[in-house]
């Protein structure tokens, strides 16, 4: 059993998970209507797997096409289409895939932000390869702009391994990662939960700013839950989704870590568990943040989120957390759940619909 535990990794967040349920059970009643705000992050990589370039032309071309057919029929308390945030690889540009995620970004139905797999750097070698991918990102229009210049962007890291955090050393080798990013304009980081990835950490089902000495090895290991009333200037804000245990058959039980695949599509109890847990700023329950994950490029992830079980999973939310009187549904894209989090920390209160471009802009390309 020990064994089994082990290699799922929960050792590595089962303190972290007491903590939250503790948290949960503690938080207020809540009067009026409840927000969720849920955001759709996708990893998506349309070479995934080293798929030839054709296969990767048809998984863009799948969701240029297929997303608007799939969401248009659905509109959230804001009259907004479901809003999708697609994480794109740097190491994978192709010049058609950021344009035809333009299209679909121009048409009300999400945002581009940053993706990167990388192995073996350094914050010296790190650097101008994400520069030389925010510049490239930019001329197709993504990417919002900084008041005084420079670019503001969320990021997730691939292979889960932020800030070094994997036990062998594999998969990035920056320990001063998110120092770095927080330079080159990172304001949030969307990579966990990774769970039962070993990258994972004991701050579960949080938004918080990492503390302590950033430029240590995995120090998003170390926080401080956001709350109503105190925020940094000096560093991005790491925003996690999901992570639960629940029953599995009648004796056994599974991680629920909001991942979205072909095999494990989006179900209505899957989505009760992730609101269930409460993710929140504190001092404003009121206010749910949902945030699943995908790598919704993939054949089979796509046919499923993009037929019957997104369909499905959008006429739940419509449903069950959209009435106007227990609930309203809020679809963000994971730049607008950044500033929603941010206007809460600020004492913003009543429906967060409103501060959807509250600190960072939309991108050129996604501005009216």
């Amino acid at each position: 059993m020990l064994s089994r535990l082990r290699k799922k990794n929960l050792h590595t967040w089962m303190r972290g998970y007491a903590r939250h349920l503790a948290r949960r059970a503690r938080v207020r009643a809540v009067d009026g209507p409840r927000h969720l705000l849920f955001a759709m992050c996708d990893h998506y990589e349309p070479l995934w797997a080293g798929a030839p370039e054709a296969a990767g032309r048809a998984r863009v071309t799948a969701w240029r096409e297929g997303y608007p057919r799939m969401a248009s029929g659905f509109r959230d308390a804001d009259g907004r289409p479901p809003r999708h945030s697609w994480f794109f690889p740097g190491e994978e540009y192709r010049p058609e895939y950021l344009d035809d995620l333009a299209t679909l970004a121009r048409a009300d139905f999400g945002e581009v932000e940053v993706h990167m797999h990388h192995d073996g750097d350094r914050a010296e070698t790190l650097r101008p390869k994400l520069a030389a991918y925010l510049d490239i990102f930019a001329q197709h229009g993504h990417l919002s702009r900084a008041a005084g210049g420079g670019y503001r962007w969320a990021f997730i890291h691939g292979n889960w391994c932020l800030a070094n955090g994997r036990p062998d050393g594999r998969w990035c080798g920056v320990d001063d990662e998110l120092p770095l990013l927080w330079d080159l304009g990172c304001y949030a980081d969307f990579t966990f939960p990774s769970a039962p990835d070993p990258c994972q950490s004991d701050m579960v089902d949080l938004i918080y700013w990492p503390t302590g000495d950033l430029a240590r090895r995995r120090s998003y290991d170390a926080g401080e839950p956001a709350r109503v009333g105190a925020t940094h200037d000096d560093r991005l804000l790491i925003i996690t989704g999901p992570l639960s245990l629940v029953r599995k058959g009648t004796l056994g039980v599974r991680i629920e870590n909001g991942a979205l695949t072909g095999d494990d599509p989006p179900t209505p109890s899957r989505l009760d568990t992730w609101v269930d847990q409460g993710i929140h700023v504190a001092g404003r329950p009121e206010w749910v943040f949902v945030k699943v994950h995908t790598h919704g490029a993939v054949e089979k992830t796509a046919d499923s989120l993009l037929g019957g079980d997104g369909r499905a999973l959008h006429e739940h939310l419509a449903r069950r957390y959209n009435d106007g009187a227990s609930w309203r549904l809020h679809y963000v894209t994971a730049r607008e759940m950044y500033n929603i989090a941010r206007a809460a920390m600020d004492g913003k209160a009543g429906d967060p619909g409103a501060w959807r471009d509250y600190v960072v802009p939309p991108p050129p390309v996604a501005t009216p």
